[in-house]
C-alpha cells in the first residue's frame, strides 16, 4: 500500500509541477546513479540568483549533452536536477562531481518542505572550505521517504567545464575512493621512485641525461598529482592561487626537460645537427612560456600549453621515425615509447579543445601515455648507459693496449741504447725507485711487525712488551696532571693443575677465555689488559684511585668464577687472584715500584687461599 501511495504521488507531482517536467530521478536503497542522463541546463549571463534560475519555465530548461561543456573557457551555466526517494525510509547519498578543477560551485539543494541548503566550493576556495575533505568534490545529504530534492548547481571555470556528476551510495563512495587512491598512489609512487632512482644517478654519475630524465619525470609525477587534486589538498590547501597557476606552469616545464633529455638520448649532435637546432629552438620556447605562463589568464595559458604539447611531441616523434629508419638503435625503442605519450596528449588536447568526445575523463588518455612512455624511456636511458658503459670500457681498454705498444717500443729503445750513458743514468734511476719502493715496503713491513709484536700471540691481549711502554707512558702522564694510576696483577688460580689433568691445549684455552673476558669488561679505551707472562695478566688502569681499582678487580674476579670452561665434556673451575696498587706517581722508579707493590699484593692474595682481591698496604713490605 505504501508502494503504491509513493506512485500515486510521484505522478501527481510530475503532472502538476512544471519544476519536475524535465525528468524526476527515483532512488532507490544501495544504488548508485551516474547523473548525466538526468542533467538540465541553462547558460544566460543575466541569472545569477538561485530566484532567477527557479523561476524560469521547463521550456527553458535543455537537456545537458557531454558535448557542450566538453571544452575549455565554457561561459557560467546552471545545472538541475531532482530526486525522489521511491522507498519507505530515509536513505543517505553523496552528490559527487569527480572534476577537481573546477573553479566554483554553487549548490543549491532544495527540499519539498521548503528547506534550503547553499554552499560555495571550487579550487578558487581554500580545501578546508569544502563540505567534506575529498578531492572530487562531495555533498551529503537525506532523502526523506517520498519526498523530493531539487538541486540547482551554478558552474564557473576557466578551465575543463566536464561535469561528471553521480550519486554514490556510502558502500559506493568508500569503494570509488579506495580504488582512486589504490591507482593514483601506484601511478604516483611508480613514478616518483623513477624519478628518484634516475636523479641518485644523476647526481652520482654526473649524467645530463640522468639529469634532465629526473627532471622530466618528478614534474610529470608534481603535474600527474595537481590534476588529481591532490596537490591541491596536501601540498598548498591554503593557497588557491598556487593551484591555478601550477598546472599550466608544471606542462612548459615538463616539455624542457624531456627536449633535453631527448637531444641527449638520441644524440642528435652526433646524428643530425638540422634536427639538434630544432630541438634547442623548441626548448628555449617552452622555457620562455615558463617565464609568461604567470602571466596570462588559466585558459589561454593551457591553450598554448596544449598546442606546445601537439607539437612537440610530434616533432620528436618525425624525429625518432627519422633515427629509426637510419638505423640509430636507442630511436627505434624511443619512438615505441615516444608513440605512447603522442597518442594520449593528442586525444587528451582534443577532448580539451572540444573536438573529441569520449566518456572518460579527459586526462586519462595522457595519464595511460605518460605512464607507458616514462617506463619505456627508463628503458632507453638504460640501453643508453650500458652503452656507454661498454664504450667507455672499451676506450681503456684501448687505451691500456696503446700504453702497453708504447711500452714494449720504449723497453726496445732502452735495449739499444745499452750502452750509453742515457741508459746508465735511466737504469741508475729504476734501481734508486726500486730502492725507494723496497725501502718503502720494508718500512711498511717493519711497521706491521711492530703491530704484531705487541699482541700476544695465544691469548690477543696485549703482551709484556705493550704493557711496558703503555705503563712508562701512563706514569708521566700521572706524574704530570697529579693523577692517581691502578696496577692489577691477576693470575690464575691452580694453573698448573689445569696443565698436568687436562693437558696443555686445556690450558692455553683457558689462558684465551679468560683474556678475552677480562678484554671485554674493561670499560674505557684507556683501560690496558696485557698478557705479563705464563698464566699471569696485568692491567693498566690511568685516573683510577683505590676504590675504583678494587671495584674492576672484584668485578674481574667474579667474571672469570662465572666463565663456562669444558674440556672433553669435563667441567674445569676456573679462579684468579688479583693483587692492586694504585697511586699518584712521582718519578720513574715509583712507576716500576707500583708493578713490585701490586705483585706483592698479589702473592698474599694467593697465600690467603686463592679466589680473592688483595689491595697493597705497608704491612706487606714487613
Amino acid at each position: 500500500m505504501k508502494r503504491f501511495n509513493a506512485f500515486c504521488i510521484l505522478i501527481l507531482l510530475l503532472c502538476s509541477s512544471h519544476s519536475y517536467a524535465e525528468s524526476l530521478l527515483a532512488v532507490n536503497k544501495d544504488q548508485s546513479i551516474d547523473l548525466s542522463s538526468w542533467l538540465y541546463y541553462v547558460q544566460d549571463p543575466h541569472i545569477d540568483t538561485l530566484a532567477q534560475v527557479s523561476s524560469l519555465s521547463s521550456s527553458q530548461w535543455q537537456h545537458l549533452t557531454p558535448q557542450f561543456n566538453d571544452h575549455l573557457n565554457v561561459a557560467p551555466f546552471w545545472i538541475k536536477f531532482s530526486l525522489y526517494n521511491a522507498t519507505d525510509s530515509k536513505i543517505r547519498r553523496f552528490l559527487s562531481l569527480a572534476n577537481p578543477h573546477i573553479d566554483k560551485i554553487s549548490l543549491y539543494h532544495l527540499q519539498q518542505d521548503n528547506t534550503q541548503v547553499h554552499i560555495e566550493m571550487g579550487d578558487s576556495y581554500p580545501f578546508s572550505q569544502r563540505p567534506i575533505p575529498h578531492n572530487s568534490f562531495l555533498y551529503r545529504f537525506d532523502l526523506q521517504p517520498e519526498q523530493v530534492h531539487t538541486f540547482y548547481l551554478r558552474i564557473e571555470t576557466s578551465g575543463s567545464a566536464n561535469i561528471p556528476l553521480s550519486l554514490l551510495s556510502p558502500d559506493h563512495i568508500v569503494e570509488v575512493t579506495e580504488r582512486q587512491s589504490l591507482t593514483q598512489g601506484f601511478q604516483l609512487g611508480a613514478l616518483m621512485a623513477i624519478g628518484l632512482f634516475s636523479l641518485f644517478i644523476a647526481i652520482t654519475s654526473r649524467s645530463y641525461s640522468y639529469s634532465y630524465y629526473s627532471g622530466y619525470v618528478l614534474s610529470v609525477s608534481l603535474l600527474v598529482a595537481t590534476l588529481h587534486g591532490l596537490s591541491f589538498r596536501y601540498l598548498w590547501p591554503d593557497w588557491p592561487i598556487v593551484h591555478q597557476i601550477v598546472l599550466p606552469l608544471l606542462i612548459p616545464i615538463a616539455l624542457t626537460f624531456v627536449l633535453m633529455f631527448s637531444e641527449k638520448v638520441l644524440q642528435l649532435k652526433y646524428h643530425n645537427l638540422a634536427m639538434l637546432r630544432l630541438c634547442r629552438y623548441c626548448a628555449a620556447t617552452a622555457f620562455f612560456l615558463i617565464l609568461v605562463t604567470p602571466f596570462l589568464s588559466y585558459s589561454v595559458a593551457l591553450k598554448l600549453n596544449i598546442i606546445a604539447v601537439l607539437i612537440t611531441t610530434s616533432m620528436l616523434m618525425v624525429i625518432a621515425i627519422t633515427l629509426s629508419i637510419r638505423g640509430h638503435k636507442l630511436a627505434k625503442l624511443y619512438t615505441l615509447a615516444w608513440s605512447g605519450m603522442l597518442i594520449g596528449s593528442f586525444v587528451t588536447a582534443m577532448m580539451y579543445l572540444g573536438v573529441l568526445y569520449l566518456p572518460i575523463l579527459h586526462q586519462t588518455p595522457i595519464m595511460l601515455g605518460l605512464s607507458f612512455e616514462i617506463v619505456f624511456m627508463a628503458a632507453v636511458l638504460a640501453i643508453r648507459y650500458n652503452d656507454e658503459r661498454k664504450a667507455k670500457l672499451q676506450i681503456q681498454q684501448e687505451a691500456l693496449q696503446q700504453a702497453q705498444r708504447i711500452r714494449e717500443t720504449r723497453e726496445e729503445a732502452l735495449k739499444i741504447e745499452a750502452d750509453s750513458n742515457e741508459k746508465l743514468e735511466q737504469m741508475v734511476q729504476e734501481r734508486t725507485l726500486e730502492l725507494e719502493i723496497a725501502l718503502r715496503e720494508l718500512n711498511e713491513a717493519n711497521q706491521k711487525l711492530t703491530e704484531q709484536n705487541t699482541v700476544d700471540s695465544l691469548t690477543g691481549v696485549k703482551n709484556r712488551a705493550a704493557f711496558d711502554k703503555r705503563l712508562l707512558a701512563e706514569g708521566r702522564l700521572s706524574r704530570r696532571q697529579q693523577t692517581p694510576l691502578a696496577i692489577l696483577m691477576i693470575d690464575i688460580d691452580r694453573f698448573k693443575g689445569i696443565n698436568d689433568t687436562f693437558g696443555h691445549l686445556a690450558g692455553d684455552q683457558a689462558l684465551r677465555l679468560i683474556a678475552q673476558a677480562l678484554k671485554e669488561k674493561l670499560r674505557r679505551p684507556s683501560d690496558l689488559v696485557s698478557r705479563f707472562g705464563g698464566e699471569e695478566f696485568a692491567m693498566i688502569l690511568p685516573n683510577t684511585a683505590e676504590e675504583g681499582a678494587y671495584q674492576v678487580a672484584e668485578l674481574m674476579r667474579e667474571t672469570v668464577f662465572q666463565l663456562p670452561l669444558s674440556w672433553e665434556k669435563n667441567a674445569i673451575p676456573l679462579t684468579i687472584s688479583v693483587g692492586i696498587c694504585a697511586d699518584i706517581i712521582n718519578d720513574d722508579e715509583h712507576i716500576h715500584s707500583l708493578v713490585e707493590r701490586a705483585d706483592k699484593a698479589l702473592y698474599r692474595a694467593k697465600n690467603d687461599g686463592r679466589n680473592r682481591v688483595c689491595v697493597y698496604t705497608s704491612e706487606l713490605e714487613e
